[in-house]
Order: C-alpha cells, then sequence, then structure tokens
C-alpha cells in the first residue's frame, strides 16, 4: 500500500511514482513556503480526539486485543500526538528557536530551516512509531518519505491519510512506500531523494543503512538499546509488580524494556531470595494479562530446558511460561525475551566500570524508590550512560518533551541559518 500526495495507491504504482517523487518533492520546495508547526499540531491533537473518540476502533481494537492490552493503554500512547505534548515537545526540544528569526547579532539574525527531505526506515516493534517520526519530521518543517516496516497493519498509512484530510497541506509532505527490506536497489533510489535517512533498528537495520544510504545523505539513527532494572533489598511486592507488568506487557521487545536486574549486593543468596520473590508475581501478572504467544512459551521453554542440561539447573526459577535465570557474571545483555529475566550482582561502587563499555547500548534503567544511596547511584548509572532513570514498572512510560535515547530529534532534523540583517 503506497500513500502518495494524499491518495492510496497499490504496490503496482511504486515504479511509475518513485519516478516522479523527485519532481513533487522540489516543487513543494521551490514553492518557499514554510510549514507550520502550528498547522501540524491542530491537525494532529484532532485525529488524536478522534481516536479517543473511538472512532478507530474498527482498527484499533483488533490491534489490542491480539496483545491483551486495554484501551488506556493506547491512551497512554496515543497522547504523543495531542496538543499538549506536542506543544511541549516543541517548547523543550527548539525552545526560542520556535519563536522564527532571532538576532545573533547587531548585524546578522539566524534562524532554523528543516533539513528539507526525511527518508524514515521505521522499526515495527511499536505500532504508533512509523507514523510518529514522520510527525517529528513534519513539526520542522520536513518533507517525509516513510518506508513501513516489515509486517506493518496498516494502522501508519491510516494515521496519516487521515492526519492529511485535517491538514490537507499536508499531502505535500508525506510519502509512504511498502518497500520490502530486499528490495535495495529501490531504498538506495529513495534515500538518494532525502537529506537525512532516519533509521529505526538494531545492529542489522543500523548495518544496512550503511550500504545503503547516499553519501550525500546523512544517517541519523535510532538504534538498539538494552535496558535493565537496578534494585536494593528495600525493594517493595508492589514494585515487584509493577515491573512484572511492564514486562509482561511489552513481553520485553522495546528498546526500554528491562531485560534483567542488578541487584546491589556481592551476596549471591540475596540474588536466589529475589528470584524466589518475583517468580510467583510474574506468574500472576502474566496470566492475568495473558499476553504471552504460546510459541514464544514453547521456544522459552526448550531455552530452559536446554540450560538446565548445561548444568545450570539450581540457578533457574520458572512456571507459568515466566522464568528468571540467576547468573554469575556482571554482562549487559539481552534476556531470552517474552517474559524472561535475569538476575546479576553489581555493587554500587562497581556501576561505572562495568556499564559504561556498553556506553552506545545503554537507555532506561529502573530503580525502587526506597533504593539507599538513591542520589548517589542515580548519579553513578548517568555517568555509565544511562540517560533514563525511571521508578519501576516505568521503564517505557511516555512523557512530552522526554527525549529520544538522550537526544532531542528535533534538533537533529534542523538546519541553523545565520544570515545579514
Amino acid at each position: 500500500m503506497i500513500l502518495y500526495k494524499g491518495e492510496i495507491y497499490p504496490n503496482e504504482k511504486q515504479g511509475e511514482l518513485i519516478a516522479s517523487l523527485k519532481g513533487e518533492m522540489l516543487l513543494t520546495l521551490e514553492k518557499g513556503e514554510t510549514l507550520s508547526y502550528l498547522t501540524v499540531i491542530d491537525a494532529c491533537d484532532r485525529l488524536y480526539q478522534r481516536v479517543m473518540n473511538h472512532e478507530f476502533d474498527d482498527v484499533a481494537m483488533p490491534l489490542l486485543n491480539a496483545v491483551n492490552m486495554p484501551f488506556s493503554a493506547l491512551e497512554r500512547y496515543a497522547g504523543c500526538f495531542s496538543k499538549e505534548g506536542l506543544l511541549k515537545k516543541i517548547d523543550t526540544e527548539l525552545g526560542e528557536l520556535k519563536n522564527g528569526v532571532l538576532s545573533l547579532d547587531e548585524d546578522n539574525n539566524r534562524f532554523y530551516e528543516p533539513l528539507g527531505i526525511l527518508f524514515h526506515v521505521a522499526a515495527g516493534n511499536v505500532d504508533l512509531l512509523p507514523a510518529y517520526s514522520v510527525v517529528e519530521g513534519l513539526l520542522v518543517g520536513n518533507i517525509n518519505i516513510l518506508k513501513l516496516p516489515t509486517g506493518d497493519n496498516g494502522l501508519s498509512v491510516m494515521l496519516l491519510k487521515e492526519l492529511i484530510k485535517e491538514a490537507p497541506v499536508l499531502k505535500d509532505y508525506i510519502y509512504v512506500f511498502d518497500v520490502p527490506s530486499t528490495e535495495i536497489e529501490t531504498i538506495k533510489q529513495l534515500s538518494a531523494l532525502a537529506d537525512a535517512t532516519i533509521v529505526w533498528g538494531g545492529d542489522m537495520a543500523q548495518s544496512a543503512a550503511r550500504s545503503f544510504v547516499d553519501i550525500h545523505s546523512s544517517i541519523i539513527s535510532w538504534g538498539h538499546k538494552i535496558s535493565f532494572s537496578y534494585v536494593d533489598k528495600n525493594v517493595t511486592d508492589e514494585e515487584i509488580e509493577a515491573l512484572c507488568f511492564s514486562v509482561c506487557l511489552s513481553n520485553q521487545l522495546f528498546c526500554s524494556s528491562s531485560q534483567g536486574i542488578y541487584v546491589n549486593t556481592d551476596n549471591k543468596e540475596e540474588l536466589h531470595d529475589l528470584a524466589k520473590r518475583i517468580l510467583p508475581i510474574m506468574k500472576r501478572v502474566s496470566k492475568t494479562l495473558n499476553t504471552l504467544p504460546m510459541t514464544m512459551k514453547a521456544k522459552n521453554t526448550l531455552l530452559i530446558y536446554n540450560e538446565k542440561l548445561e548444568g545450570n539447573g539450581g540457578n533457574i526459577y520458572a512456571d507459568g511460561g515466566v522464568s528468571l535465570i540467576v547468573k554469575d557474571d556482571q554482562a549487559l545483555e539481552l534476556s531470552y525475551l517474552y517474559q524472561n529475566l535475569w538476575i546479576k550482582a553489581l555493587k554500587e561502587e562497581d556501576i561505572v566500570r562495568v556499564l559504561k563499555p556498553n556506553k552506545n547500548l545503554l537507555q532506561t534503567v529502573s530503580i525502587n524508590r526506597g533504593i539507599k544511596d538513591k542520589e548517589k547511584i542515580c548519579s553513578l548509572l548517568a555517568k555509565a550512560g544511562l540517560v533514563r532513570i525511571t521508578a519501576l514498572g516505568d521503564n517505557s512510560r511516555m512523557i512530552a518533551g522526554e527525549s529520544h535515547d538522550g537526544e532531542y530529534a528535533l534538533r537533529r532534523y534542523i538546519r541553523i541559518v545565520e544570515t545579514i540583517k
């Protein structure tokens, strides 16, 4: 499915439409008009209100039901399209630049211009992400080409088409193509049209981008990250339940999801005690949410069985499809995903030494609110490279104005122009 100038076309039209794309975008740029962020925000807010009024339940509810998520979860994530949220984003990320021309000195002014054309290579682990990536480009006036992620369910095209209905001027700023990742030449062709290629995804996606991005187009990466939790013996059962809810709801597929738990101790028995506390809570939460696919449950059963065959049975706590593995090392790593957590010892004095080598992978850490020496530990985690420190269970929370992986996206999607008065 293709979205081109506000109209839907079948994939068979791809070659024809891409051939005319450069001319269409240059015409838009040559008009010299500035797309106001207020136009974009008002359109997004009207669409957001329609979603909240259940106008799109025929599309949204099957997606929510497939992962057993309540409508309130959609409300939380869709809030990033609200007027309040987007205005706060503009204020936070652009600051005084949002006001237009600013004086640099008595002879010179400065203002921002969009990079021009952005090519978004979206990841498919969050349904709203492709559309939101385009909205970020629109907020600072860019023309946006979106390559849909594999297996996209049609939500991105629907949202962007409806956004154009709310503000028809946006039809000249949004182009969506359903290009398989195997069509490298087509992807190269689209990238060559862009001033920057926005890449969401893991190491493979980032590596692939370096092979297809045109030498005259920069790469802006929102790459694979690993997140975790850090607790001490003061962690409460209520906090453990919040963590389990987050883990089971996301199945640990988000960059912000906890893959495991570091414990501020050097006593291995405390790790086992924590695992024994977590297991029944995690089992209950998993059963309540019912978000664990049977295929992944079977896969994890085999992985855990293999761990036991390798002599690690005494460190495994598993029941009802969920599992925890107590480990002797301190390495930051992915878990088996789908409701599996590792538990490792990491004394606070070792935080920087152990975690700093992973600086390009670090994103979110959630901690218990009553953790001893909280201020010191937060400082050490920040110095190690973490960019989000949240309460347990809040790993994947969204707050208007927060950064992407420690950086402001809008600042990366503009250039500063300085000119004489």
